[in-house]
């Protein structure tokens, strides 16, 4: 058996620092050598010497540097962890998307009517959505990391799902707006936290393909969200209730079981499976051996820290403080807002078109199967090409050839064809599982990781703010000055992108040199005395 590739050696023997990383590729190019060792030393000494993981790390036990595994054994228990773990984050997942989009399907049945609302009270509300879903996210994490993520996500589904619930009895404007408030500070921070956790089970390269199949999971739910609206909504007026306070009602229930069911599902992690209705665990130890060191190999910071160990104030001024990240978190803020402003008043522009309630919620259908489809496309493309960013940009352009045709289309262009026309702006390149993979690739340790995951889906939520208040009354019914604004931001996007390649290219480029002019001896003092931290350490390793 051949042992795998080495750790991306690049730490001191300080319980070990965090690996520098500035990539805009996928992890298969982003596989360092060492290159300074003395000729008295192995590989494995140096793997003990400079990456042993601190006895306060719950895998400790099952670390072991010179472990080797064969393809066949990581393909097999690869499908196990499928099985076991991707396929609960993805049912949670889904849940969270039943109780966060069926807004949309309870909008095709004239919720806004019922309630009295205007237009602007409905932005106004998805705004305060957004803004309280954006606030939760970095004391979601903090929460998190210090409780574990097996015990907050699933305190998150139960909660946000009474609140879900609870819609079943607005009666005005202001139930609405303290419904969305409450929904968005229950929900925010999930996404970041089931991807934490995810994290210790698979290295970044098996879980850039997961993320992809995660938002699949998102349009799944949506798909079935839809069948299952049309059937809800027709129960209009039984025992007095409109067809959306059915919809609020049963989708919550599920929400609010599936989260009970992850509260004694979920493990800590990898080597803490055993007890509960997991019964004896669902490895052996041969099998967590491959889990942990084969995670550890691939980044060996995610020993820094306990999965019950909280964050300091220090650790979130220093990742904030990140300039290296910043480049991801301007894509999150505009990458998304085009589709996100359509999709807003989708169900409602169906309805303007002059569908019925049943047509609305089966036209929107084709849309997330296309999607769905673009999605697994654009991180399969990604793989092969070894690249994310240039790759991503393929979404953005997608967007803009759409909002081009939709803005120069009649106005008496037949419903069909815009019905076409907003199907195929919603099912672009979505690039979020691209982007979310290259905030923990560039993150360089677990504490910068769980915060820098919080600031971009921070940025994409305003990014859904500001969608929100995009299509104003006066605009509508085609909202062309709305739409001419999107192609602006579009193509701002596209040079963001464009920029934000450069930019690791030349950073990348200015610390491979010094790297290089480094002769062997002072690669190891570096390594034994730097206090640089995170990704701010100096590696030979390039995009």
């Amino acid at each position: 058996m051949a042992a795998l590739p080495a750790l991306d050696i690049h730490g001191n023997n300080t319980p070990h620092q965090p690996i520098a990383s500035f990539s805009s590729t996928t992890p298969d190019e982003e596989k360092a050598s060492v290159d300074f060792a003395s000729p008295a030393d192995s590989e494995e000494d140096l793997l003990a010497r400079y990456y042993e993981p601190p006895d306060s790390w719950e895998n400790k036990h099952r670390w072991d540097p010179k472990a080797t595994w064969t393809d066949e054994e990581l393909k097999k228990l690869t499908r196990k962890l499928d099985w076991r773990v991707t396929l609960v984050a993805c049912i949670c997942f889904a849940a969270l998307q039943l109780d966060r989009g069926n807004i949309g399907n309870a909008l095709s049945d004239g919720m806004l009517k019922d309630l009295n609302l205007t237009t602007n009270q409905y932005n106004y509300g998805q705004t305060l959505f957004y803004a309280c879903f954006l606030a939760a996210e970095l004391p979601s994490q903090l929460i998190s990391k210090k409780l574990g993520s097996d015990v907050w996500i699933p305190i998150q589904m139960m909660s946000w799902s009474v609140i879900a619930l609870s819609q079943v009895g607005l009666k005005n404007v202001h139930g609405f707006y303290a419904t969305r408030a409450l929904l968005g500070l229950l929900e925010g921070g999930f996404i970041a936290d089931t991807i934490l956790y995810l994290s210790y089970y698979f290295t970044a390269s098996e879980l850039s393909i997961r993320l992809g199949f995660f938002w699949v999971a998102l349009t799944t739910t949506s798909i079935l969200g839809s069948f299952l609206a049309a059937g809800l909504l027709a129960m209009r007026g039984t025992h007095g209730l409109e067809g959306w306070r059915w919809l609020f009602l049963v989708e919550g229930i599920i929400t609010f079981f599936i989260g009970l069911w992850a509260y004694f599902y979920l493990p800590a992690g990898p080597t803490q499976t055993a007890g509960g209705i997991r019964g004896k665990g669902w490895f052996n130890e041969r099998e967590e051996i491959i889990i942990v060191n084969k995670v550890i190999r691939d980044d060996p910071t995610k020993s820094d820290m306990h999965n019950r160990q909280g964050l300091t104030a220090r650790f979130l001024f220093d990742s904030l403080w990140d300039y290296d990240l910043w480049p991801v978190y301007a894509l999150g803020l505009t990458t998304y807002l085009a589709p996100a402003t359509v999709n807003a008043y989708f169900s409602l522009t169906l309805k303007s078109l002059g569908f019925s309630t049943f047509q609305t919620n089966m036209l929107m259908i084709p849309q997330a199967v296309l999607f769905m489809i673009n999605n697994l496309v654009l991180v399969f493309t990604s793989k092969r090409l070894n690249e994310r960013l240039l790759t991503a940009t393929l979404g953005s352009w997608w967007q803009l050839i759409f909002l081009i045709v939709i803005v120069a289309i009649p106005d008496d262009t037949g419903k069909w064809v815009k019905w076409a026309l907003l199907s195929l702006l919603l099912s672009y390149f979505y690039q979020h599982p691209l982007l979310v993979g290259l905030v923990s690739a560039n993150s360089g340790s677990v504490r910068t990781r769980t915060v820098a995951s919080s600031v971009y889906n921070m940025a994409v939520q305003a990014s859904s703010m500001i969608a929100s208040n995009v299509y104003r009354a006066d605009d509508k019914p085609y909202y062309h000055r709305g739409n001419r604004a999107l192609i602006g931001v579009v193509a701002g996007n596209l040079v963001l992108f464009f920029l934000s390649k450069a930019y690791y290219v030349l950073r990348n480029r200015h610390r491979e040199k010094i790297w290089s002019g480094m002769t062997t001896s002072e690669k190891e003092t570096y390594l034994q005395t730097t206090t640089d931290k995170g990704n701010k350490r100096y590696v030979d390793r390039s995009l």
